[in-house]
């Protein structure tokens, strides 16, 4: 007997694997930070170390060690003893065993390394032609992307999808706390009005006094869109250090 037949015979957990750490390796080496990679990817920074480290683009004193004492047959705990690092640290620090990572988690996060990849594209495309078509799309790639307003706070965006299955042109602002509707059409003013303006937009009534300015303003800088003032800009970033 051949046993049964796999149910997905083209199936490679390991080269699958090795896929997304190339993915990911890629883009941490056009992050500006591990921390801000971390937060647009949406996975804990610990985490993120962690494939890094498996992919072999990330190391430090600590995880030299970490590793080293591993490979002396160190148990976590006696690990965790000697470094004084916590149970979490100390598994960040150490490998992941490739045909043991879990199968839905790497699917999880290959998407969300390939709407990163999506999102870079698009904005090249946006920049290189402005147009009402392509700012949408640039809108619809970018949902869940933590966004920071002139203030620093936090929010992202989802867009409404209608009885018909198609996207509304409504989004629906998430702080948490509580959500807010942004109409399409507001986005639409704002982005009209700044190519209007040439140089620096020194605050988001600048672009008009628009429902939902305050969260445009740091899309449109997002997307590439409009120039901001130094210090806002730092606001707006993703966390930066690593």
């Amino acid at each position: 007997m051949s046993g049964r037949p796999k149910k997905k015979p083209e199936y490679n957990a390991e080269k699958q694997f090795d896929a997304f750490l190339q993915e990911l390796s890629a883009a941490y080496e056009e992050a500006d930070s591990m921390r801000g990679l971390a937060e647009e990817l949406n996975i804990t920074l610990l985490k993120l170390r962690k494939l890094l480290i498996t992919a072999g683009v990330f190391s430090s004193d600590v995880c030299t060690e970490v590793n080293e004492l591993r490979k002396q047959g160190k148990s976590v705990p006696e690990i965790m003893k000697i470094t004084r690092l916590s149970r979490a640290s100390v598994q960040s620090y150490l490998t992941y065993c490739k045909g043991l990572y879990n199968a839905e988690e790497l699917s999880v996060n290959a998407e969300r390394c390939r709407r990163y990849w999506n999102r870079k594209e698009m904005i090249s495309i946006l920049k290189k032609l402005p147009s009402e078509d392509n700012l949408w799309q640039a809108v619809i790639v970018f949902q869940e992307y933590p966004f920071r307003t002139a203030t620093g706070l936090l929010f992202r965006y989802k867009i409404k999808i209608g009885k018909d299955g198609e996207y509304n042109r409504e989004l629906l602002i998430d702080r948490r706390e509580k959500s807010k509707t942004l109409s399409w059409s507001s986005v639409k003013l704002a982005f009209d009005n700044s190519r209007l303006i040439t140089g620096v937009i020194e605050k988001p009534k600048a672009l008009g006094d628009i429902r939902g300015i305050s969260y445009i303003y740091p899309i449109l800088w997002r997307f590439g869109l409009i120039q901001v003032p130094e210090k806002t800009e730092k606001a707006m970033m993703l966390k930066s250090g690593v």
